[in-house]
């Protein structure tokens, strides 16, 4: 990604999850400039008080990344089982307090003890596996997607990303309409995060036609984010793993890497694109 000069004015209102330090450019050893830098800081995901993960994270759109993190990783099943979310300032970052319906956090609990009482290291054993592969209902065959749409989407990525554009740090996360119009997306330092802010904003706004375009590569687990919430059709810029083409094989999701105008690699279920 091309970074904004930083010689040049930005916006009189600071955009959030960046900050200025002073650097050194070759060939300018004796002088400092002022760059602009992506933040990165601990955020502790905290469901009815009881701490469940820790991820280093851009301080925005906390609120999304809250709702899209629980849906991805089934902690949820709709925003209805979430009564409240509230940011605080903790210790030297951020704690995300989310308020779960008893239900949910039942279930949450029963997972965190069977977590608990296993022994062995790494993924050992066949109950590890078992959580890193969660189950995927198998996806339905209900979206279709022009691959002539698909470059003016990868012109207008871009757009969601303030912090990218002045730092070039950030991965993006967007939801393309069929048309191939950008309805809207998140950034973050991480491109897991990225897509699960994304995911909690298109759980906020109630778009389900369309598909994911994501800057970066396509590993197990955005597949596997992007299926648990429904999603048919992800883009990514980059390649594709062969964990993740084993599991968006499985479970119906259509998975295309190397988007880049006038490319695509499509790696399952062609039926959905329309060339």
């Amino acid at each position: 990604m091309n970074k904004i000069d930083p010689e040049q004015p930005i916006n009189a209102t600071p955009i959030t999850g960046m900050t200025q330090a002073p650097v050194f450019q070759r060939g300018q050893l004796a002088s400092s400039q002022q760059d602009w830098l992506a933040e990165e800081v601990p955020v502790a995901l905290v469901y009815n008080g009881i701490s469940h993960v820790v991820m280093m994270c851009t301080p925005k759109d906390l609120e999304a990344f809250a709702l899209g993190f629980s849906l991805s990783e089934g902690i949820i099943e709709s925003p209805h089982d979430i009564y409240s979310i509230e940011i605080n300032p903790a210790c030297n970052g951020l704690e995300v307090q989310i308020e779960l319906s008893s239900r949910r956090f039942a279930g949450l609990k029963e997972r965190r003890r069977a977590m608990a009482g296993r022994t062995g290291c790494g993924v050992c054993g066949i109950e590890q596996l078992a959580d890193i592969f969660r189950p995927v209902v198998p996806l339905p065959f209900t979206q279709t997607f022009s691959l002539a749409q698909l470059d003016r989407a990868l012109g207008q990525l871009r757009q969601v990303q303030d912090v990218g554009q002045h730092t070039g740090c950030t991965h993006a996360a967007g939801w393309i309409s069929p048309e191939g119009e950008l309805l809207g997306g998140c950034e973050d330092v991480g491109r897991h995060v990225a897509l699960d802010k994304m995911l909690g904003l298109r759980a906020k706004q109630g778009w389900q036609q369309g598909a994911i375009l994501v800057s970066s590569r396509a590993s197990y687990e955005m597949v596997q984010k992007s299926a648990m919430c429904g999603v048919e059709i992800l883009f990514a810029v980059s390649a594709a793993t062969s964990l993740a083409v084993e599991i968006a094989e499985r479970s119906n999701l259509t998975l295309v890497g190397f988007s880049k105008p006038g490319r695509a690699t499509v790696f399952t279920h062609p039926q959905r694109l329309l060339d």
